[in-house]
């Protein structure tokens, strides 16, 4: 397994999947276990933000405690299953600022092209987490992440719930340099570049659409 890839196995995350692989589980409860599920990803994808120490007054005494250390955050939700995620990660940050990628594929090429970008106007001094609930072939993740350091971010790191090993390969080979954060890597991807076993299409199961 790369360095740079983390399967994240937390009983909680393990559990709160198994319930969002579930067919019979509705919309309502889809969302809200997207979110969960996200926010204790988020706990794990930002495990080495630098700390200072700092002195406080508690009803006590004073204290030396530790904050995080003027390190600036921005999640970029890759649409639209990405927003999904995004109230999750804001629970965790709420300080942090949020961009937006949209991107479709092209019927001949087949390559993504972006729709729909707006990125905070500091993008260049934060690190950015950019989020989509699924790796599949991992073409959006791509251009998102290109189009992030085209705005000169060098600071990158992606987080999916399920990955295909397809996807993976792909997005490793084009950013070696991104961390990546996935909750379960899935076994391949079938004819219509679906994850198996996966949980059918996030998008639709967020938003009710078919």
């Amino acid at each position: 397994m790369n360095k740079n890839i983390s399967l994240l196995s937390h009983p909680l995350i393990q559990h709160k999947l198994t319930l969002l692989r579930d067919k019979q589980t509705g919309g309502k409860e889809f969302r809200e276990m997207v979110g969960e599920i996200a926010m204790l990803m988020c706990y794990e994808a930002t495990r080495d933000l630098p700390l200072q120490e700092v002195e406080i007054e508690t009803p006590v005494a004073l204290a030396k405690a530790q904050v995080i250390s003027g390190k600036k955050l921005a999640f970029v939700p890759i649409l639209r299953a990405g927003l999904g995620m995004v109230d999750g990660v804001l629970r965790m940050v709420p300080a942090a600022k949020v961009g937006h990628i949209g991107l479709y594929r092209d019927p001949e090429s087949l390559h993504p092209v972006d729709y729909y970008v707006k990125l905070p106007d500091d993008i260049r001094e934060r690190e950015v987490i950019v989020l989509d609930p699924m790796l599949a072939t991992g073409g959006s993740a791509v251009e998102a992440i290109s189009v992030i350091k085209k705005h000169g971010v060098r600071h990158i790191k992606f987080m999916c719930i399920i990955a295909a090993p397809e996807g993976l390969k792909t997005l490793s080979e084009a950013h070696p340099d991104v961390q990546v954060f996935c909750a379960a890597l899935d076994d391949y991807l079938n004819d219509h570049c679906y994850i198996v076993p996966g949980l059918g299409d996030a998008g639709d199961r967020l938003f009710g659409t078919k």
